[in-house]
């Protein structure tokens, strides 16, 4: 078998299970945000609509005990890295069967079981804690890998170029991924950088720089799978910049006026799931009718999700001051 076949042979196993997790992503955040709406959600929504080839096609690459740092916008990364969607559902909606007890919400998920390390709401700050993660795995020697999702409103904070400095002086298995949609929340990239191509500033830390189609599944997951082989066998960190677009404002209620009309409509021709379904039908992987019942099946997974976030407790009164400090307190 040449290499071709096999590789067309790996990707016909792989795409149901890519386009399944996407359209977790997707069905996910859409009944998120109608929640939001009816008022059952509290705080803020920072919805992954138009995003999910960069989460699924990343955390594909993964073991189960490697480890993820996300952002304000995590939700597809908690789902594409294996966390349940009821747990997930529960957080949000405040409940204490959720992965925080309620207490973390959107933008402070963490799911350790599946090595998911948090969503930090502070622009970059998950970076340094990766760097963190980077070096615990080096010292320990366990060979696990840690994929640090960021935005491209990242890139000119301090800690950015700190860590990346830092996780090449030391070497740590640590893979940057910045999901460039352009946007730091109305801001254009090309406003605030001098330069736009965030994968050009590897250079300056002599590390491997990867400019990919975010939008599409398999370019995101071929060049994670060459960050990660690399960063396992011990040579080091690298960046990827996964070109990508957000459909919904920053948060929920943001109108988003920041963004031409013709610019969101060319990006939602390049759905990436859609482009990932096309595939799916063209090369006969899935057949339609498969299709609609896999997205069904999803769908009722979502709702699932929702009732029993519904049915679970809101946290008890005496937790109120609970999981404030770390570690044994008694003298």
């Amino acid at each position: 078998m040449s290499l071709v076949d096999e590789e067309e042979k790996q990707r016909a196993v792989l795409a149901p299970e890519f386009y399944r997790k996407m359209l977790a992503v997707r069905l996910f955040e859409q009944r998120a945000i109608e929640l939001y709406t009816r008022g059952e959600i509290r705080g803020v929504i920072h919805p992954y609509i138009g995003e999910e080839a960069v989460a699924v096609g990343a955390c594909a690459v993964l073991n189960n005990d490697d480890y993820v740092v996300s952002t304000h916008r995590g939700h597809g990364h908690c789902i594409a890295k294996g966390a349940s969607l009821d747990r997930m559902m529960a957080e949000l909606l405040g409940r204490s069967n959720g992965y925080c007890r309620g207490k973390g919400g959107s933008m402070h998920v963490a799911a350790f079981e599946v090595r998911m390390l948090g969503a930090i709401g502070i622009v970059a700050a998950g970076i340094p804690i990766a760097v963190g993660a980077g070096l615990s795995v080096k010292l320990r020697k366990t060979h696990q890998v840690v994929i640090c999702f960021f935005g491209d409103g990242a890139v000119n904070q301090g800690a950015f170029h700190e860590g990346l400095n830092m996780a090449a002086v030391w070497n740590l298995p640590v893979v940057f991924l910045c999901e460039n949609n352009f946007y730091a929340i109305s801001t254009h990239v090309s406003r605030v950088s001098a330069v736009t191509e965030v994968a050009r500033r590897s250079c300056a830390y002599d590390i491997p720089g990867k400019r990919v189609d975010g939008n599409s599944v398999w370019a995101v997951y071929e060049a994670v799978q060459e960050a990660v082989a690399r960063a396992r066998d011990g040579s080091g960190p690298s960046l990827i910049e996964a070109v990508t677009y957000r459909y919904e404002g920053h948060y929920v209620g943001d109108p988003g006026h920041y963004r031409p009309s013709d610019e969101l409509k060319k990006w939602r021709q390049n759905d990436p799931i859609v482009r990932l379904r096309e595939e799916l039908i063209a090369k006969g992987y899935l057949e339609p009718k498969t299709l609609e019942k896999l997205q069904q099946e999803v769908s009722q997974q979502v709702e699932r999700a929702v009732e029993f976030a519904r049915k679970s407790p809101h946290p008890a009164e005496e937790e109120l001051r609970s999981d404030i400090y770390g570690g044994n307190r008694e003298k």
